[in-house]
């Protein structure tokens, strides 16, 4: 089982010798429009491809993108208007260029991690990862809209518990 990139190490991990970074951790990669929502999901490899792909599927072509510095985030120039923040160097505004509203997103689903669940398998990671992003959009809501939206969502979907658990 592997964890996200967010999970700390344990005595017992093997990728304790494997060396840093996101060896031995699931990916999850994540865009937040300035209006609150955000579309996050798991990725198998972190390199250039792999982000584009999911920048070009969700972001609108010509639109403003902004990053941390990430290597893979460099061909994103040739798409988008691409402006990022180097984290490295203390820098987290560079005019309009910021990562705040992602790392809010980020730290709501590690609370969510170490606070309630404790644990999110490999196999479930991308369910966590919907809920937390339907759960940051909607936080600025009443209870009761929340919950209403909710059962407008639940509405004709069905989750057997065999889909849920490995029955082989």
């Amino acid at each position: 089982m592997t964890k996200p990139t967010w999970a700390g190490k344990n005595a017992t991990s093997t990728r304790l010798k494997a060396g840093r970074g996101a060896v031995g951790k699931t990916a999850v990669i994540g865009a937040k429009e300035r209006d609150g929502k955000v579309n996050a999901s798991v990725i198998e490899k972190t390199d250039s491809a792999t982000l584009k792909g999911f920048v070009v599927d969700n972001v609108e072509t010509g639109a403003a993108v902004f990053t941390d510095e990430h290597s893979g985030y460099r061909s994103l120039s040739s798409s988008f208007a691409h402006s990022s923040v180097r984290h490295s160097v203390g820098e987290y505004v560079n005019g309009m260029a910021h990562t705040n509203g992602i790392e809010s997103f980020w730290a709501m689903l590690k609370r969510g991690y170490k606070g309630t669940y404790h644990q999110m398998s490999a196999k479930h990671i991308s369910r966590y990862v919907t809920e937390f992003a339907g759960r940051h959009y909607v936080r600025g809501l009443d209870t009761i809209m929340q919950m209403t939206l909710l059962a407008k969502g639940l509405d004709g979907k069905r989750l057997r518990y065999n889909d849920l658990v490995d029955v082989s």
